[in-house]
């Protein structure tokens, strides 16, 4: 399909939103920007809840597609992950459906598969069928969000490309991340590819770099056009040297989501 020109960022204020902000617009797209918190140096940008649906209304009328990164993208009490990620999706979503808005990229996560068992070397890739095993309430919260983009398509017609986001920093910071790591120049051109995409319905990837240690399979990431030009393995030896080779005793090594399956890091952090 035709890039989209006028693109809402939700999240815009946050880590991987700051990021998309410098990046998305050299490729051609103008940003509308929304947040819960003010963005410096950005006055145009919405600051509203999800909670508020007129906000939302108002935020994507007129826009071609949304890129949805708001939410608690850590662990936190259910009660705080069901209403910005669970009620605070379903209100992005209606009000994308009432406004007419075709397309949207969802910030899913490596988390909603988190239980799944790594690969060790010599086993085949993560398929992106694998059975949802979510780690946390906020691994639970992303397994809700596919579901709801998948209902939103069936009955709407609302295509969705679901992102299983594994860890996008400028590098990597731990041994795991070697394996998961997105850049933000791939996450850049994993987000075109999915705004651009013809009939995508509703599609789930995986988002990571074209790392030597892969762990999951991008071929559905790649079938929208996504080509990846970064690898973490440049980060290896500094990393290996610094904290040691994934250890299979460690239970923290032993599973996708890391240490989300043992002590998950909490909101606010």
């Amino acid at each position: 399909m035709p890039a989209p020109r006028t693109v809402l960022l939700t999240g815009a204020a946050g880590g991987l939103g700051t990021l998309m902000r410098g990046l998305l617009p050299a490729y051609g797209y103008d940003l509308r920007l929304l947040d819960l918190a003010p963005i410096e140096g950005e006055p145009d940008a919405i600051t509203a809840d999800l909670a508020d649906k007129e906000a939302l209304r108002e935020a994507v009328r007129g826009v071609d597609a949304i890129i949805h990164l708001a939410g608690i993208s850590l662990e936190a009490p259910f009660e705080k992950i069901m209403r910005a990620n669970i009620e605070g999706t379903y209100n992005l979503y209606e009000a994308a459906r009432a406004e007419g808005v075709r397309r949207i990229v969802l910030a899913s996560s490596n988390h909603a598969v988190g239980f799944t068992p790594r690969p060790r070397p010599g086993d085949p890739l993560i398929p992106i069928d694998t059975p949802r095993r979510p780690d946390t309430y906020y691994g639970l919260s992303k397994c809700f969000g596919e579901d709801l983009a998948q209902l939103h398509w069936d009955l709407h017609g609302v295509e969705t490309v679901s992102v299983r986001i594994g860890s996008c920093f400028p590098e990597p910071t731990s041994v795991r991340m070697l394996s998961v790591w997105l850049s933000p120049g791939d996450c850049a051109r994993l987000f075109h590819a999915a705004l651009t995409a013809e009939d995508v319905r509703h599609t789930v990837v995986y988002g990571s770099s074209a790392n030597t240690r892969l762990w999951w399979d991008l071929s559905s990431a790649r079938a929208l056009g996504y080509e990846p030009r970064d690898d973490s393995e440049r980060y290896a030896e500094k990393l290996i040297a610094e904290q040691g080779e994934l250890d299979d005793a460690n239970l923290d090594h032993a599973y996708l989501g890391g240490h989300f399956t043992t002590h998950p890091p909490q909101w606010p952090h």
